[in-house]
């Protein structure tokens, strides 16, 4: 009886989230409200809040689930891939795959995201799970891989793959080529970079900079 009630309130919270996608995509999120999507999805208001104390809470929804899906999505390439930048590569197609379903109204969800202030804001703490979410896979790239850099440089690359990655999203949600084809090029072309300036960071010459940069995001970190 548990496992059943759980089950059905499983895909109650999941019919509200689709719901409330099809009716942020037909009538903008500021006009949607949680009562018009109650009645959508069939549930009372109550319910709906049950679940989900405000709007914002569903699109952070919407978020968790993507993680999931690109968290899923890279176990192919992580597993059968050692060098750098075919596991980046990889990584980073499967971030445009999950998100291309969802282009259609992207660009409705960024400019809420895109406010300082407002809890969907990707460096906010409401996006905290979210954000540690997608920095673990990025975790998983270099210390899977047979990279060989700085010690400590090593410990802050994924969190700058992750900022990388947030600017792959950003030309995405802009981008209205079919397929998002030129995302996808953009992915191709900047990750033999990103592997060069990775690999560049040994080089004697370029360790005080390496340096400097981990000094510099620990420094705008605390």
């Amino acid at each position: 009886m548990t496992e059943t009630k759980a089950v059905k309130s499983e895909q109650t919270r999941a019919l509200i989230v689709v719901t409330a996608l099809k009716l942020f995509r037909e009538r903008g999120y500021e006009a949607t409200t949680m009562r018009a999507i109650a009645k959508e999805a069939g549930v009372s208001v109550g319910n709906a809040y049950y679940y989900f104390g405000s709007k914002e809470e569903l699109i952070q929804a919407y978020y968790d689930e993507l993680q999931e899906e690109h968290a899923a999505a890279c176990r192919a390439v992580l597993a059968a891939e050692k060098d750098f930048a075919p596991r980046l590569l990889g990584v980073l197609k499967a971030r445009v795959d999950t998100m291309v379903p969802y282009h259609e109204f992207a660009g409705k969800f960024f400019k809420f995201a895109a406010e300082p202030t407002s809890p969907l804001n990707p460096f906010s703490s409401e996006s905290g799970p979210s954000r540690n979410s997608a920095v673990q896979i990025y975790r998983e790239v270099v210390d899977g891989s047979s990279l060989k850099i700085d010690k400590e440089f090593r410990k802050e690359l994924p969190e700058l793959l992750w900022l990388y990655s947030m600017g792959i999203v950003l030309y995405w949600v802009h981008d209205n080529s079919p397929g998002c084809r030129k995302t996808y090029l953009l992915v191709e072309r900047t990750v033999p970079l990103v592997n060069r300036m990775v690999s560049m960071s040994r080089i004697p010459g370029f360790k005080s900079v390496t340096r400097e940069l981990v000094d510099v995001i620990r420094d705008v970190r605390a």
